[in-house]
């Protein structure tokens, strides 16, 4: 079928309708081809971490979860003092350098990994993932705000923001139910090292999309006002500035407490499926797709929702709602069911993430937005790192062998961490309901002016 010139311009024009406009248009196509190479990257290191480098030996599952300390390494060390910088610098000229750097990190290890394994020890190999782990989440501590602070720049309004996190959402679930289904037999038929070229010309890709976004210079205040950096000092204008909004602080606080009753359900899940729901280990991909679906659906609906009721009152109804059907999962005992509920807790879930977007975005100018998500994003990351570590302390002692009977109900060790998980949502959005303000977050009083960074940065 021939396809004339205009009417290629008509489709064109229609797919960037439905992606807001050109530049967030842009932007998505890089975030998309790059999360599915995040996905098959992430899949690939532990698979291989997993089942050829640690084959057979005691030390494998300490070796897989290095890979996760060194992503919660990166955002506790790197997000604070990378705020300071996306604040400083050219949003867009970070996001480029960013992901130049992430290419060339993971081409790196990539051409390594042509050698046969024995060609290096052991300690060499997992010192190389761990390092490039670190480097690749460190880059995108200054990737993730500097892309939400250009997402502000050029989607303007709630419903359009709340558009734009939702497809960001849509587009992470089905990233995650495309990238690890490949990850395995990429690895196991074409080798590791092509999985690492695989996301090294997904960031390739990334970076041709965001060269051809269109942005007005930025300019960051504090830059105005001093040669050299002042880390601390804008740092702590920033956290004034943070301290100074109700609306952040209560947004900080309902995120860490999402994170502590979240936390708990990513690292015992597995144990969930197998113990309480009676289903083979093989089995618990299912649930991870259903999940992914839900995600899906909530996230193309959110949009309609938060323009209807509001962000406000999307957040803290879908909060609410995500306790109660939390409650309800840790109840189920049969594969089937417990498949229905995850994937309906997905939508609401999906729907909180958007929320919080246009929130964040509409209360914290450009020149700030750095800074607050160097708090937020750390934040988070400790409140789930501790979940983690508490729920797997409360599963393996305190409650190891709990067999109790209430109303009827039967309490074992992961069903009642996860009655726990979901009650801790619940008061989360009780909590965002009471303390959340609903005026418009412009019409709040500046309570850091400008003239702090100036002195911050003398």
């Amino acid at each position: 079928m021939h396809v004339s010139g205009y009417g290629g311009l008509v489709i064109s024009a229609r797919i960037e309708k439905v992606l807001i406009n050109r530049d967030y248009a842009r932007l998505w196509y890089g975030e998309a081809v790059s999360t599915v190479g995040d996905y098959v990257f992430g899949t690939t290191l532990v698979l291989w971490v997993a089942t050829v480098l640690g084959k057979g030996q005691s030390w494998a599952p300490a070796a897989v979860s290095g890979v996760m300390l060194a992503i919660g390494a990166a955002v506790l060390a790197v997000g604070p003092p990378a705020g300071v910088f996306v604040d400083r610098w050219d949003r867009r000229r970070i996001m480029l350098c960013t992901e130049v750097a992430r290419g060339v990190a993971v081409g790196m290890l990539a051409a390594v990994s042509f050698l046969p394994v024995s060609a290096l020890p052991v300690g060499a190999w997992l010192g190389l993932i761990y390092t490039l782990v670190f480097l690749v989440n460190a880059c995108g501590q200054f990737f993730n705000p500097a892309r939400l602070a250009v997402i502000g720049e050029v989607v303007e309004g709630e419903t359009d923001r709340a558009r734009a996190a939702g497809l960001g959402q849509a587009t992470m679930a089905t990233a995650s139910l495309i990238g690890p289904p490949l990850a395995a037999p990429l690895l196991f038929t074409a080798g590791f090292q092509w999985a690492l070229l695989l996301n090294a010309l997904s960031y390739a890709f990334s970076w041709a999309a965001v060269r051809s976004v269109r942005l007005p210079e930025h300019r960051p205040v504090a830059a105005e006002h001093a040669q050299r950096p002042d880390l601390r000092g804008e740092f702590m204008s920033g956290l004034r500035f943070f301290a100074g909004s109700r609306r952040l602080v209560v947004l900080l606080a309902v995120v860490a407490i999402i994170s502590c009753g979240t936390g708990a359900l990513n690292s015992l899940d597995i144990f969930f499926v197998t113990e309480n729901l009676h289903t083979a280990p093989r089995l618990y991909g299912l649930m991870e797709t259903v999940f992914g679906v839900g995600l899906i659906v909530g996230a193309v609906g959110a949009a309609a929702v938060v323009k209807r009721f509001g962000a406000r009152t999307t957040l803290w109804v879908m909060l609410v709602l995500t306790g109660l059907v939390l409650v309800v999962y840790a109840r189920q005992d049969r594969l089937w069911a417990g498949m229905l509920v995850v994937g309906l807790v997905a939508v609401p879930v999906a729907m909180v993430n958007t929320a919080v977007s246009p929130l964040l975005l509409a209360a914290t100018p450009q020149q700030y937005l750095g800074r607050v998500m160097a708090v937020i994003n750390p934040a988070m990351q400790l409140a789930s790192m501790v979940s983690v570590v508490v729920a797997g302390w409360l599963a393996s002692t305190v409650l190891q062998n709990l067999h109790a009977r209430v109303a009827g109900m039967t309490f074992g060790r992961i069903d009642t961490v996860f009655t726990a998980s979901g009650v801790i949502v619940l008061l989360a959005g009780v909590y965002a309901m009471v303390a959340l303000p609903r005026s418009d977050p412009a019409t709040e009083p500046a309570s850091a002016p400008e003239s702090s960074d100036s002195a911050a940065a003398a």
